[in-house]
């Protein structure tokens, strides 16, 4: 979706047929999270005007049930005489028309919703994501559109869409850019960039640990791999919004922007910039893959419905798969954080159990309701985990397949030129992008590895790029009980049992908190509470449950100390060497 494609030159219409729709957020009270929001709709000569409010927000899939926060809601016409109106579900509210006129609606958002990215108001700033703030209206969903804040005088305000006569005003090309186009306001910190002839703003709010200028110098980096991908850049201007707060943590793709929220102390560890700059790298290809083409399903999005696709796992999970190539790529990351990186996500994969169950076109289908905790680990996956790994064991078959010639870039790069919005793609569309760029009827692949549990032989698909997963040097066995445990007082509650474990066959359920192993009571961790014993140990297991003390007998798994690496091979063949670098666009470590 291109904004120029979208907006009309403004030389050949008047800046009031270029707003449309009009909405204004007065905020007053920030301490109490308050603002009012005031929307002029255009003359209508209906019976009735539907006005509503998205019941999700686009990047998060999952009813959020946004209508709660209004309160106050009033509806006057072209006059200002009140309008009849009332609600029909629980996000629609019914105006009344005797007389065809303009209908405004008024009415009071409380918005204290930080981590969900959709709408936050405090005494510093404000967060808006239209869709938890501005009501649509059906008829005038593709009318153009122009925001007003009145905010207090010291604020800035920053978006993706363009500003429209103050630094306090914007303006889109329909009701859908601006649901996709947040904004940042009030105190805040502003820079800006060019890279290639783009223009690039990064605008923080709340203070951190954050180096400005190594995320600006990374930041230029990283912008200028897009090409490494696909053969052009669907904008040119985009805003990096970063959040440094307490409390909330996560990002959001947008039409022109992302929003990314973390710990104020956690930019400054290497391991936890890495983690940011990795977020950057995800929403900026997502600017891309899902901005600019998705699945059907989610074109047009249905605010007020859950919109349902079996390609989720690739919307999201290759994307998380990607943000390393181009972090690698463009020097941000090394190769070791790279084996590091995807080590953690194999162990995480074969540390659920849910893997064996829920197959990514499953879980995709299943993203508005599935649940995590004990439940979700047992018997689900999610589209993030099941679809990286989806994406490279696909991207090293492709590659091993075509000499090095064919790659899963292909695949997204095709994506991007033949379904552009406002086309969506299908699973069958994919696979036979996968046979143009390939050659090779992908039908069975997929039913195994998409519509199935996917079972990968993660041995074999390393050693074709000239890498191994073992246990590092050093590692020792260790007795385990196969579950997650927390340490209270002086107790460990479990927190989950995996299916069909040891602990599991003796009834050991979540919840349960556990006293002492073989009479020994527990300790602060529950590696330390089982250094007693080995694996194949059959041991009492005191625990409370429902106020009661009870015990049952376990017997002991065997585990090591430390989790499989991955690591390059000593010797890797020539073959091996270049795959590699065909893999991740840099040389082998081990290359003679």
């Amino acid at each position: 979706m291109h904004l120029k494609n979208l907006l009309l030159p403004v030389s050949l219409v008047s800046l009031s047929v270029l707003a449309d729709v009009e909405y204004t957020l007065t905020i007053d009270q920030p301490d109490h999270h308050l603002g009012n929001v005031s929307v002029l709709f255009p003359k209508s000569a209906q019976a009735h005007l539907d006005v509503k409010l998205p019941d999700w927000r686009t990047g998060r899939y999952e009813v959020l049930d946004l209508a709660n926060g209004i309160r106050y809601f009033n509806a006057t016409d072209h006059e200002g005489k009140a309008l009849k109106w009332h609600k029909i579900d629980k996000s629609t509210w019914r105006v009344h028309l005797d007389d065809p006129s303009q209908v405004q609606v008024t009415y009071q958002v409380y918005a204290n919703q930080l981590a969900k990215r959709v709408r936050h108001i405090d005494d510093s700033h404000a967060f808006i994501d239209a869709s938890g703030f501005f009501m649509f209206s059906d008829p005038f969903r593709q009318e153009p559109v122009k925001v007003a804040l009145d905010v207090p005088k010291q604020w800035r305000s920053i978006s993706g869409m363009e500003f429209a006569g103050n630094k306090h005003t914007f303006s889109a090309a329909n009701y859908d850019v601006l649901v996709d186009s947040p904004i940042e306001t009030g105190v805040n910190e502003h820079h800006k960039f060019s890279v290639d002839g783009r223009e690039y703003e990064l605008v923080i709010w709340g203070e951190g640990n954050y180096d400005v200028q190594q995320m600006l110098d990374d930041l230029k980096k990283l912008v200028k791999t897009g090409s490494l991908i696909w053969d052009e850049y669907p904008y040119q201007r985009f805003v990096f919004m970063v959040h440094a707060t307490s409390g909330a943590r996560g990002a959001t793709e947008h039409l022109n922007s992302t929003i990314i929220q973390r710990h104020r102390d956690t930019f400054a560890k290497r391991e936890d910039y890495l983690s940011f700059i990795a977020t950057a790298a995800h929403e900026f290809i997502h600017t891309w893959n899902v901005k600019n083409y998705r699945p059907a399903g989610l074109v047009p999005y249905d605010y007020l419905n859950p919109n349902y696709s079996d390609l989720l796992w690739l919307s999201e999970g290759s994307t998380s798969y990607l943000e390393d190539y181009l972090l690698l790529s463009a020097d941000i990351m090394s190769h070791d954080e790279f084996f590091k990186n995807l080590s953690n996500t194999i162990n995480r994969h074969l540390d659920k159990p849910g893997r064996e169950v829920q197959s990514a076109a499953h879980t995709s289908f299943d993203k508005w309701i599935n649940q995590g905790g004990d439940h979700g680990l047992n018997y689900s996956t999610n589209i993030y985990l099941e679809g990286s790994l989806i994406s490279m064991a696909l991207d090293i078959d492709l590659l091993a397949n075509s000499d090095g010639e064919v790659s899963y870039r292909d695949v997204h790069k095709q994506l991007y030129n033949q379904y552009k919005l406002p086309k969506s793609f299908t699973s069958k569309d994919v696979k036979d992008i996968l046979k143009q760029v390939s050659g090779k009827d992908y039908g069975q692949w997929w039913q195994q590895h998409v519509d199935s549990p996917v079972e990968l032989d993660f041995d074999t698909l390393l050693d074709k790029v000239g890498l191994e997963f073992t246990y590092p040097e050093g590692a020792k066995t260790i007795a385990s009980l196969a579950v997650i445990a927390k340490s209270e007082g002086q107790l460990l509650t479990l927190q989950h049992v995996a299916r069909d474990s040891s602990a599991w066959q003796a009834g050991l359920t979540a919840g349960d908190k556990v006293v002492a192993f073989g009479g020994h009571h527990v300790r602060d961790s529950l590696v330390d509470s089982l250094a007693y014993f080995k694996g194949g140990d059959t041991v009492k297991v005191d625990f409370i449950r429902r106020d009661k003390l009870m015990s049952t007998k376990v017997k002991l798994e065997q585990d090591f100390d430390k989790q499989k690496r991955i690591q390059a091979l000593a010797s890797p063949s020539e073959s091996q060497q270049r795959l590699f670098k065909a893999w991740t666009g840099i040389t082998h470590p081990k290359a003679q």
